[in-house]
């Protein structure tokens, strides 16, 4: 950048930087290497100062702005180009409507006007230009008019961009089904394409379809690129696909991939969930650049295998490491002192959060803490926090109340949180099987039958647990009460045999080493 400056004095002492050419390629120079602000800010100086610019000029500055994510100052010189007599070209429109992209709420009429001066100036046909109008309508949602421009756009025009931008503009509207049969039609498909629709489904909740296109993709040679890989760390952390997550982290560490902020905290939720708490551990500890999403991840990942004690010092490290927690951080954190019934140090991180860290308890906070006093039983203290609560308290928050009544036998207080659960509407059939089970608990067997009773009358129906389970990486599902997979007789078959072996077994012998190899001999 020195050399370039140290041109650019030559060219003022020779009057030469007047010309719009010279001053055009230290401008273009400078905003090449955007990343740099005080770069940016030098080539703007230049070009409030240079005298004859031209429309090369001025898109060079609009796409540096635009690059920058910086689309105020985009769309501002936009407007500055049109006043002063130039007209935008199918560059300009391609960087104007993607700074429209970036903050859609407030600039969304631009991006609308946009349109109108494209057509009027003929630049609809290319390609840049039809895909940055796709983009910009798909993030309006206004997928009814991006397909209407897809549908009348030449066949040529249309690249894997298009299709991408179409697809896309589906997926935000949660049209996951149609967003797959333009998938499927696409002449030409890349890895961008492939990560989209993976994405998509994951976003919608679908992951076993998500991990079965994964699949799909890797069998027909396409490499994942850092988007699909975070889709599919994803879609295996919901399923518990272990083996896959496993190859995925294989292949990241065979490509050299940097383990960013990103892509760590998709490993360490992947490996939590999975089960390997200590890889996920060895996994953070690798990651050089650790943020509020890597620690809170990992702290859940702790929590949710009763480490809530390594929890809470990971909790006091991210602190001390200027790593501010969010909201979630909290859930997690609280969640761990309740499941093992940390009551003091719940209490003391529920009280830092608005007077320490400036963060206002939501319902999930004040339900962990509902959890936390009632599993301690602490029922009177819960029910209290419960009624001084700012807001409405939700089923989460009465669900925990209703589970401490079941556990301590207090029939009485679920009465009444079943009450405030049915004011709410909230009482779905778990509520009804919970308050169930506290009668059962306390031996009132005709207020069991009664409440069996009500459900059949209300036609309530509890829904059927499912599992997972991955078998040579692929995900199947079981519910419970359905026979209808095609290796059920052997599964049933093989599950007599397992019961058969444990009756079979005398668990009087508290050796654990003893009882392991009566087992698995």
């Amino acid at each position: 950048m020195s050399q370039v400056k140290q041109v650019q004095c030559h060219l003022t002492i020779t009057g030469t930087l007047i010309d719009p050419y010279a001053s055009g390629k230290i401008i273009a120079f400078c905003t090449q290497s955007s990343s740099n602000n005080n770069n940016t800010s030098h080539a703007y100086k230049l070009f409030k100062h240079t005298p004859h610019r031209t429309t090369f000029i001025w898109n060079t500055m609009i796409r540096s702005f635009s690059e920058t994510h910086q689309p105020n100052n985009a769309l501002t010189l936009y407007k500055s180009m049109i006043r002063n007599g130039y007209l935008p070209n199918n560059y300009t429109f391609s960087f104007v409507l993607r700074s429209c992209v970036d903050n859609i709420e407030e600039f969304r009429v631009i991006g609308l006007v946009s349109h109108s001066l494209i057509v009027k100036l003929g630049w609809e046909s290319y390609d840049f230009v039809l895909n940055g109008l796709l983009h910009f309508y798909a993030y309006c949602g206004f997928i009814d008019c991006a397909r209407k421009l897809f549908d009348l756009s030449v066949v040529g025009c249309k690249d894997v961009v298009t299709w991408t931008a179409l697809i896309n503009g589906y997926l935000k509207c949660g049209k996951i089904e149609v967003a797959r049969e333009l998938f499927d039609e696409m002449p030409v498909k890349n890895d961008v394409s492939w990560s989209s629709m993976i994405n998509g489904y994951v976003q919608c909740g679908e992951f076993k379809e998500a991990l079965e296109l994964f699949s799909l993709m890797q069998g027909l040679g396409f490499r994942p690129n850092h988007a699909g890989i975070v889709g599919g760390l994803t879609a295996c952390a919901f399923l518990g696909a272990l083996d896959l997550g496993r190859w995925i982290h294989m292949y990241i560490d065979r490509n050299r991939m940097d383990l960013d902020r990103v892509l760590g905290t998709a490993l360490i939720d992947m490996y939590a969930k999975c089960g390997c708490i200590e890889t996920a551990c060895r996994v953070f500890d690798k990651m050089k650049d650790k943020d509020v999403f890597a620690f809170t991840s990992l702290i859940s990942g702790l929590a949710n295998h009763g480490k809530s004690k390594q929890a809470i010092e990971l909790f006091q490290r991210m602190q001390n490491e200027a790593v501010k927690p969010n909201e979630v951080t909290f859930i997690c954190i609280l969640s761990a002192c309740s499941r093992t019934g940390l009551v003091h140090e719940g209490l003391e991180i529920f009280r830092s959060m608005m007077k320490i860290h400036g963060i206002s308890p939501g319902v999930q906070h004040f339900g962990c803490m509902v959890d936390l006093l009632g599993r301690a039983g602490m029922l009177d203290e819960a029910k209290t926090l419960v009624r001084d609560m700012p807001m409405e308290p939700d089923s989460y928050v009465l669900g925990a109340l209703l589970n401490a009544c079941r556990v301590h036998g207090d029939t009485d207080l679920g009465e009444e949180t079943v009450e405030s659960l049915v004011e709410q509407c909230l009482d779905h059939d778990g509520v009804h099987v919970l308050l169930s089970n506290i009668y059962a608990s306390a031996h009132e067997w005709g207020s069991v039958v009664k409440v069996r009773s009500g459900m059949k009358e209300k036609k309530v129906k509890k829904v059927p647990g499912c599992s997972l389970v991955e078998v040579d990486g692929r995900v199947c599902e079981f519910i419970a009460g359905d026979r209808s997979h095609v290796f059920m007789d052997q599964i049933m078959l093989l599950l007599y045999r397992i019961d058969e072996h444990f009756k079979s077994i005398p668990f009087a012998d508290t050796n654990d080493d003893l009882m392991i190899n009566q087992v698995f001999s």
